[in-house]
């Protein structure tokens, strides 16, 4: 039975906060500590804009710095705090906040897990919706990868996809069966898409 609450589900890294360069790995990654934490522009905006259209804000993300040994169960604590911060001061807030902790190659033993959680395995959907009585059908995942889009997908939601759409990407996720409903540049204008939607919807709802 379908719940009588929607949300809007983000992915964190790349949607949410920059991607940092790491030097030391030679590689674009998540941020490692909150030093390294900064919010993208225009994200207060829109999850203000989320809290005001009201819909639930959640973040569903796979957060895996733990299993590899990148950083502590407390940097990871101290990331959520300083974005709870951050968006506190455009006048927003997050409603929950769902991550897979694991890895199937993880270093730390107590993370290598094959689970069921992890994008784009929908689980972290489905806990979010049980437990904040979610409709999925008429719910959001606004994501900047692959995975985001299957989870979404999987889960019955309307996918939003951050980035430019490239004719192999598009090819990409066609022949896995996971070409998002919808595209943005930015969390903002997939935020105001919503608005749009929701508008044109509100009789349904």
């Amino acid at each position: 039975m379908a719940g009588s609450r929607r949300a809007v589900f983000l992915d964190r890294d790349g949607v949410i906060n920059r991607m940092v360069y790491h030097d030391e790995f030679g590689l674009v990654d998540s941020p490692a500590n909150p030093d390294e934490l900064e919010l993208l522009t225009g994200v207060g905006e829109a999850v203000r804009l989320i809290n005001e259209v009201g819909l639930l804000a959640i973040v569903v993300s796979n957060q895996p710095g733990i299993a590899k040994g990148k950083y502590t169960a407390q940097l990871l604590e101290a990331m959520d705090e300083k974005v709870k911060t951050e968006l506190a001061k455009a006048g927003a807030h997050l409603d929950g906040v769902y991550y897979c902790l694991h890895h199937p190659e993880a270093i730390n033993e107590g993370y290598r897990l094959d689970c069921g959680c992890r994008k784009p395995k929908p689980g972290l959907l489905f806990e979010a919706g049980q437990d904040f009585d979610i409709d999925l059908e008429h719910s959001y995942v606004i994501g900047d990868g692959l995975t985001d889009i299957q989870a979404g997908k999987a889960a019955g939601c309307k996918t939003i996809f951050l980035g430019r759409w490239k004719c192999y990407t598009c090819r990409f996720m066609e022949d896995r069966g996971a070409k998002p409903d919808f595209i943005a540049s930015d969390l903002l204008e997939a935020v105001g898409l919503i608005q749009r939607l929701e508008g044109e919807n509100a009789n349904l709802y």
